[in-house]
């Protein structure tokens, strides 16, 4: 069955993928249509965490915020499939890397790089990164259920020379790099819900006490590595910007869940700023001390 689902739905990601830019947006229009007014795609849970996290907006400012982001939702969808056969200087135009010299800097340490970032704008392009940098690149993710689509994300991916590693298999990744004096980037996105337990860290994101994933911190305060904050905006449709924020340079030195904290601030900044960017489909505060 999986491999059905894949072969009937690759070529459609394929003609998708080949389509110009201009093409692509206008079936996005099409698709919004379909899933804001139609489907009603998970719009429970989107308006419910505008409730939560803007209690004091209006219901017509909280109305705005949704279509706006249904829109973006779209786009994005289709920008991800499109990243099948985007070409590395088409790439590079539609996500600018603002301060490359600050990843040429944080190189100069000689210390691996964990970079954080949200679900924020377009994670699926900070692949970019990666060409600024002369580190083995490495992004942190969830394996997928069905094993071809699994497979193709990975290939997408080494295209851009950055490898996808699973949760499980982060540290020992990292650990045989640092042992053979490999140095590295690793990407980590860590602003939505993790499962709970009893060791799980609770901190505050946009107002509400809620529980934290803190494995990039524990790494790079593990093995004393460089922790940056991509800091992702969008510009207009289809372009992107991307800049460096150092959060520290010696992660060891900062007390327990600092380093979760100060990226928690910054995601929180993009997201008063330009709420409808957020990734508001995931049920990111079901979990609430």
């Amino acid at each position: 069955m999986p491999f059905l689902v894949y072969i009937l739905v690759y070529p459609f990601l394929w003609l998708i993928s080949i389509l110009p830019f201009r093409i692509l947006y206008l079936i996005s229009d099409g698709l919004y249509v379909v899933l804001y007014y139609i489907v009603g795609y998970r719009k429970k849970v989107v308006i419910s965490n505008l409730r939560t996290v803007f209690p004091n907006k209006t219901e017509e400012e909280r109305n705005l915020i949704t279509k706006k982001f249904y829109k973006h939702l779209c786009d994005m969808f289709l920008e991800m499939a499109k990243t099948m056969s985007i070409s590395k200087k088409e790439l590079q135009k539609r996500f600018n890397i603002t301060n490359p010299e600050e990843l040429q800097r944080l190189e100069s340490l000689n210390k691996s790089i964990i970079l954080i970032f949200g679900h924020y704008a377009s994670w699926e392009w900070s692949i970019e990164v990666q060409n600024h940098i002369n580190y083995k690149g490495f992004g942190v993710y969830k394996k997928l259920a069905n094993p071809y689509f699994d497979k193709l994300v990975r290939d997408i991916r080494s295209k851009f020379k950055t490898t996808l590693i699973s949760t499980k298999e982060t540290i020992h990744a990292i650990n045989q790099n640092e042992a053979q004096g490999v140095k590295s980037i690793i990407g980590f996105l860590s602003d939505q819900s993790p499962k709970l337990s009893k060791e799980v860290y609770w901190g505050h994101f946009m107002g509400i006490k809620v529980p934290c994933f803190t494995g990039a911190e524990r790494l790079a305060k593990k093995l004393d590595l460089t922790t940056a904050y991509l800091k992702v905006t969008k510009i207009k449709r289809g372009y992107y910007e991307g800049e460096i924020i150092t959060l520290a340079e010696n992660s060891k030195d900062y007390k327990d869940y600092e380093l979760t904290d100060l990226f928690l601030r910054e995601v929180e900044k993009q997201i008063e700023n330009a709420p409808e960017f957020y990734f508001w489909t995931h049920k990111r505060w079901k979990h609430r001390a």
